[in-house]
């Protein structure tokens, strides 16, 4: 397996990803949005992609988000995408991204890596435990829906 950071050349094996993971959480099906809601965080620098693949086959993605932390007065990443093709799942392709996108992070010099999941994912909390992740007990989070 091989995780590299993605390009607007890779567009054709995501969008296949960012749209099964859109349907995951209760989307449609839109290949033609996810293409070009990526090509727009493509071409407008505003996120960064980390890609699976097995033989040229994509298995995964995750997306972040760059962001701050005025309190730490540094960079974050927002981890606000990953996704695993259910035929590569409990393979550790999850984890691999999860360590890229930490990777990247430090590289970087960020403070932290932040994400959040459904409270009846079990199975994404499990991975981002066993990966190093803490639930916040600090903060309790809230929403505006704006549409």
């Amino acid at each position: 397996m091989q995780i590299r950071q993605a390009t607007a050349a890779d567009l054709d094996r995501l969008v296949p990803l960012f749209d099964a993971y859109r349907v995951f959480y209760g989307q449609p099906s839109d290949p033609e949005l996810a293409r070009s809601f990526l090509r727009d965080r493509f071409e407008h620098l505003q996120s960064i992609v980390f890609l699976a693949l097995a033989r040229d086959r994509p298995l995964g993605f995750t997306q972040l988000y760059p962001s701050f932390s005025s309190a730490r007065a540094r960079r974050i990443f927002i981890l606000n995408d990953l996704f695993v093709v259910a035929e590569a799942r409990g393979r550790g392709v999850g984890r691999a991204l999860l360590a890229a996108a930490a990777e990247h992070g430090k590289a970087v010099g960020a403070a932290r890596l932040t994400l959040s999941t459904g409270v009846d994912n079990r199975t994404a909390q499990a991975l981002y435990e066993a990966a190093g992740l803490t639930r916040d007990t600090a903060f309790v989070s809230y929403n505006l829906p704006l549409d």
